[in-house]
């Protein structure tokens, strides 16, 4: 009987805000894969230990998913990270492996994922709190009301679109375009809030468009609402 792997999103930042779930598969299972080189310093892995600390007591098993575009390289790595996990399920152990956010919203295990299905490998993926719903609460903001769509968007690959379609927006993966975002927005005429490292300690609120740095950082995620005026 073959393992389990289990893609586990722990939520954003504030260990407060990881499932029920999540809390019971650690607990359950001894073997924790972790994106990165050293699993004690991915920071889905700190979320999960201080709520689960006895899981510094399991087999840690760092996945490395590097965040380049060299896609042959990536390939590769992905290859090598779905092997390392599938040595474990073939000895009928499950594998948890930790990610932040939720396990389907631009997940690095959606990778892993379809490598062990084409292997015949089972997967089950678990919901965590999704970055921008935990954005959009820390904004006190609804993100759509009524019949509003939202439209979530990967920024950092949509920089020479425009935001035409009617409805709120969610911009993820701004921060190293983020000259290029603002400008966009600027254009857009919607209403701009945005959060760095949402939930963190390191976290900070950004109220207008004008007060968003060129340089943010890689955890920031930017909420833009349509028949408001840019300030």
């Amino acid at each position: 009987m073959k393992g389990i792997a289990y893609g586990v999103g722990v939520g954003p930042g504030d260990p407060e805000l990881m499932t029920l779930k999540a809390v019971r598969l650690i607990q359950e299972n001894d073997i924790i894969a972790v994106p990165g080189k050293k699993p004690h310093d991915a920071v889905a892995y700190k979320i999960a230990e201080a709520v689960v600390p006895e899981i510094a007591e399991k087999t840690l098993v760092p996945i490395y998913m590097p965040m380049v575009k060299d896609y042959e390289l990536i390939h590769k790595e992905h290859e090598k990270g779905a092997r390392i996990i599938e040595s474990y399920l073939d000895q009928g152990k499950n594998v948890v492996y930790l990610t932040l956010g939720d396990s389907t919203i631009y997940c690095t295990f959606s990778y892993l994922q379809h490598i062990l299905e084409a292997d015949g490998y089972q997967v089950k993926l678990v919901s965590g709190i999704p970055s921008f719903c935990a954005a959009a609460a820390r904004l006190n903001l609804p993100l759509v009301e009524w019949d509003e769509p939202l439209h979530v968007i990967p920024a950092v690959h949509k920089t020479d679109e425009p935001l035409v379609y009617e409805g709120n927006y969610v911009l993820m993966k701004s921060a190293s375009h983020m000259k290029e975002v603002k400008k966009l927005l600027l254009e857009s005429g919607m209403k701009v809030q945005a959060v760095e490292n949402c939930s963190m300690e390191t976290e900070k609120v950004y109220r207008s468009l004008d007060e968003i740095p060129d340089d943010a950082g890689y955890f920031s995620l930017i909420i833009a609402k349509e028949g408001q005026n840019h300030d």
